[in-house]
């Protein structure tokens, strides 16, 4: 594997993501990711540490600047539990939990989550703004409504497919109502 490119072209769908789902400061993004997937194997099947510390590094450092925070989406094993930092859990009010992720319970996402974050915990649930899932990991659950589609500028990161997804106001008020300017609404 190309590591440099897997970093690269993490690198630039997160940027497209970011700036197609108008994140803001103080807002969550959530990461599914499958190093399986990525590395070419099957879901849960050839997990690579290396791999999640990439791909989580990347997210970090680039989320970090932007004060948004990151939640690392675990596999089915942990009930698709997240990783997230403290002060987020604390702020938002978020049930922590007691599990630490394996490599096949969690996966190396949430395992380099673990080891990069400052203060990371595990929490059952989460409603976040976007999502960037790496390897058809099933995100949408952990993303508030309304759900829009973002279509990465990349659609692969090594083998794995990526989708994406924002969320906008829900719209109310049928007929009669006006609505404001939403960059996410199709016309």
């Amino acid at each position: 594997m190309d590591l440099e490119k897997i970093q690269s072209d993490t690198e630039t769908v997160l940027l497209d993501v970011l700036e197609k789902s108008q994140l803001q400061s103080g807002q969550i993004l959530v990461l599914g990711l499958s190093s399986s997937e990525v590395v070419g194997g099957w879901i849960g099947k050839n997990s690579s540490l290396e791999i999640g510390q990439i791909i989580v590094h990347t997210f970090l450092e680039v989320l970090q600047e932007r004060g948004i925070y990151l939640a690392v989406q675990g596999c089915e094993h942990l009930n698709r539990a997240l990783v997230v930092e403290r002060e987020l859990a604390e702020q938002k009010g978020l049930e922590i939990v007691n599990v630490l992720p394996t490599l096949h319970a969690g996966g190396s996402g949430q395992l380099a989550a673990f080891d990069l974050m400052k203060d990371p915990v595990e929490v059952e649930y989460i409603t976040a703004q976007a999502g960037i899932d790496i390897g058809e990991t099933a995100i949408g659950m952990h993303i508030k409504h309304v759900q829009v589609p973002v279509r990465p500028v990349k659609r692969v990161i090594g083998s794995a497919r990526v989708t994406a997804l924002a969320s906008r106001p829900k719209l109310i008020g049928g007929a009669r109502a006006n609505y404001r300017q939403d960059p996410l609404r199709k016309a």
